[in-house]
């Protein structure tokens, strides 16, 4: 069984909060404060949860880092008051960080619910890919 610490409970409530903001953000027609304390509780609780030496080895890595420069770059554009094209380079640079992960993550969920259509669906999208 897996331990979680009382860092890593706290980091996943701050990640919980910070995906919160930015979806509140986005509703109220991309509101740059609400956006920018999302971005920061996020990054916050990312780093609280699997550490900080982990979270810069995740970001810096040498085929992410286009990906990187484009999520933490649209971080930077949402804190100088420029929400939409902050959040449009952050969405850019979320798919490039985590294009990886989404094959695995659709094959999980077309393996998990049983619907003929999902399931199709996500065998589709999971492509050839997949690490199982």
């Amino acid at each position: 069984m897996i331990s979680i610490t009382e860092w890593q409970k706290i980091g996943a409530g701050v990640t919980g909060f910070g995906i919160f903001f930015i979806l509140f953000g986005t509703l109220l027609y991309f509101d740059s404060v609400l956006l920018a304390f999302g971005n920061l509780l996020f990054l916050t609780g990312l780093s609280l949860i699997i550490g900080l030496k982990k979270t810069f080895w995740f970001f810096f890595q040498r085929h992410k880092l286009k990906g990187t420069s484009f999520f933490l770059g649209g971080v930077v554009i949402v804190l100088l008051r420029w929400p939409l094209l902050g959040m449009f380079l952050e969405i850019y640079g979320f798919f490039s960080l985590f294009k990886g992960f989404f094959p695995v993550a659709f094959s999980f969920l077309g393996n998990v619910y049983n619907i003929p259509f999902l399931s199709e669906l996500f065998r589709r999208l999971q492509g050839t890919s997949s690490m199982v």
